[in-house]
Parts: C-alpha cells; sequence; structure tokens
C-alpha cells in the first residue's frame, strides 16, 4: 500500500517543479545582455504598388479579349481603294470588319472598319458610294472618304456618322502620299482623327462570337471547304484559300496573292459571304442592296455554313442565321465580308 502511495505522488511533485522552473527561465533570459525588441512601424508608412488592372472584355467588333479602356473610343470607317493602282494597301491587315462591293466598272472598294486596332495611317482613300451609309452607319463613330457626288455626300451626311471628308479637310488628318499616283494617293491618319473624336460612343457588337474557333457554328455544323471563290464581274475575282498551317483564309485577286503594305498575304479567321442585288438607280453607279435579306456562307477553321442574312434598317447590323434560324457565331478574330452579286456575281465552294 506505501509503495503505490508513493508512486502516485511523483506525477505531482513534477509537476510542481515544472510550473516553478517555467517563469524563472523566463526572467533569465529576459535578464540577458541581449535584448528583444517589437519593430515599430516607420513615420512614412508602407504603400502598396499594385495596381488594379483594367477589366477585360470582348472587343466588340472582333470578339476577341481586351482591356475596356483599350476599347473606349469609337470605331472608323474607312472607304478604301481596290484598283490595282492602289495596291498594296495601308493598314487592312489591321482592320476588325471589311465589306468589298461593287462599283462602277465591274471592280470593287472596300469599307473597311477599325476599333481593337487603329493604324496611325490607312489608304489610299477614296470616294463614298451610295450603299455606303447604310454600310457604316450601324458602327456609329467616325465615317471617312474622300468625296462623292453631292447626292451620296447628303445620304452619309444624314446617317448617324461623323463624316471626315478629304475635300473638305484644311486641318492636315489626310495627305496624299508621293508614293502612287492620283487619286489613288490619298492617306488618312486614322489613330489620330479618332484621338480627336473620343467623345464620341465605342460601337455596338456587330455579329455573335463564340468562344473559340472550334465553337463557332462553321465548325460544328458546317462542311470541310478549302476554296471560296467569288466573282463580282469578268474584271473582278476574289477568292480565299484555307492554309490550316497557319489556322486562316488566305486572300487572292484575280488568281494571284492579294499582299498587304508589308508583303505578307492578305487573312481572314472568317470569311462571310453575303449574296445582294443590285439598285440601277443612280446609273452606271451600282447600289449594293443593304436593307433585306438573302443568302449567305460563313466559313471559319475551313468548315462552311449555309445561312441567312437579314438587315432590317439602316441602323440595324446584319444578323446571320443558319436554316434552323439559330444565330450564327463567328470565330473571334478579323471578318472579311464579300457583298456578292446575286445576278451577275457568282460564290463556289470547293471542298
Amino acid at each position: 500500500m506505501n509503495v503505490i502511495q508513493t508512486r502516485a505522488a511523483a506525477p505531482r511533485r513534477f509537476g510542481r517543479i515544472v510550473a516553478v522552473l517555467v517563469p524563472a527561465l523566463l526572467l533569465s533570459a529576459c535578464s540577458g545582455a541581449a535584448s528583444v525588441t517589437t519593430p515599430t512601424p516607420s513615420d512614412s508608412g508602407w504603400e502598396s504598388t499594385y495596381a488594379q488592372p483594367d477589366p477585360v472584355v470582348l472587343a466588340p467588333l472582333r470578339g476577341t479579349a481586351a482591356a475596356s479602356a483599350a476599347l473606349a473610343h469609337p470605331s472608323i470607317a474607312v472607304k478604301i481603294d481596290n484598283h490595282a493602282a492602289a495596291r498594296p494597301q495601308i493598314g487592312l491587315e489591321r482592320a476588325d470588319i471589311i465589306f468589298e462591293e461593287l462599283v462602277e466598272g465591274g471592280i470593287t472598294r472596300y469599307v473597311a472598319v477599325w476599333h481593337s486596332d487603329v493604324p496611325d495611317e490607312v489608304g489610299p482613300v477614296r470616294s463614298i458610294r451610295p450603299m455606303d451609309p447604310d454600310i457604316m452607319s450601324p458602327f456609329g463613330g467616325i465615317a471617312a472618304f474622300s468625296g462623292g457626288a453631292q447626292t451620296f455626300l447628303d445620304m452619309i451626311k444624314a446617317a448617324p456618322v461623323f463624316s471626315a471628308i478629304f475635300d473638305y479637310d484644311n486641318s492636315g488628318i489626310f495627305s496624299r502620299t508621293s508614293t502612287k499616283s492620283a487619286p489613288h494617293n490619298v492617306i488618312l491618319q486614322a489613330n489620330e482623327l479618332v484621338g480627336r473624336h473620343t467623345d464620341l460612343p465605342a460601337p455596338a457588337q456587330q455579329f455573335a462570337y463564340a468562344p473559340s474557333v472550334a465553337a463557332s457554328s462553321a465548325m460544328v455544323d458546317g462542311t470541310p471547304i478549302s476554296a471560296i471563290n467569288t466573282r463580282f464581274s469578268n474584271s473582278r475575282w476574289p477568292g480565299w484559300t484555307w492554309d490550316a498551317a497557319a489556322g486562316t483564309y488566305l486572300r487572292s485577286q484575280e488568281g494571284a496573292p492579294d499582299l498587304d503594305s508589308n508583303g505578307a498575304q492578305l487573312a481572314a479567321t472568317n470569311v462571310v459571304t453575303l449574296r445582294v442585288d443590285i439598285d440601277n438607280t443612280y446609273g452606271y453607279v451600282p447600289k449594293t442592296t443593304m436593307i433585306g435579306s438573302g443568302e449567305a456562307s460563313v466559313s471559319t477553321g475551313g468548315q462552311t455554313l449555309s445561312a441567312t442574312w437579314v438587315k432590317d434598317s439602316q441602323t440595324a447590323p446584319i444578323r446571320l442565321v443558319d436554316r434552323n434560324g439559330v444565330t450564327v457565331r463567328l470565330a473571334p478574330g478579323n471578318t472579311w465580308i464579300e457583298l456578292v452579286p446575286t445576278a451577275q456575281g457568282s460564290v463556289e465552294l470547293l471542298p
């Protein structure tokens, strides 16, 4: 019985020793030669250099991600020459959307629209035509051209865009380059012009975009097509060939590669063909009928989808729907739109 009592008491004595030693050790450490100090904030304090990044949004005319601040400006739609003497054009490779339209003499011109990437210079700039107000109005912003017949000038001045006209410019925003012959040599300082009109709103989104090429409507529901051959007249037949290695469509004109000012072949992520009627109200100047509907094809990622285009009014964007009435989604990237005449033109899709 005594042994059991002695073993039971031992832990209690040890606990008392530990309790006595801990305060003693702490007291001994505090009385040493080296003292422990607690750092205090400096008088100036600490300031973070972290900057909140701009919100990322989709570029309305390209469907690609961009900082919202980089898109806080109007778009600029410019009438661009496509005469042989005007080639290679300046800045086409950086446009978000390009429309090719029939003009007099069977040749074509472009309405090129820049927003997400505005070059310092674009051109050569040419005169307005009767369908251009219907093409440019949905974008709002700035419309730039070199002049035109008074009837066509009155039409674009009545549209909801700011008109920048070479014939009436005295600010130096337009100039003539010595590298090309007149009238194919008018150059526009595009980025500077946009910078002068930041009070104008950014454009509304024109088309629906998929998050990737693979998710685009043509890739999901289309059929493989390797070449798109269009014909506007006996003088103009542009074409597109799918380059699988580059993942893009390469453009040609009259069978020859169509080059930009850097010597590279013009390319597109999306190629859209619209079959359009031609209005001959203005005599020898054809007017592409843009308000209405018709057949379309949408090519992305080496595949093509049959569709219908609809445009309800001058200010309404073009809507693309498939055979089931479902909105067509383009891939993120640049888009070329070929406005091919229904009567004298043609579209050939080759597997």
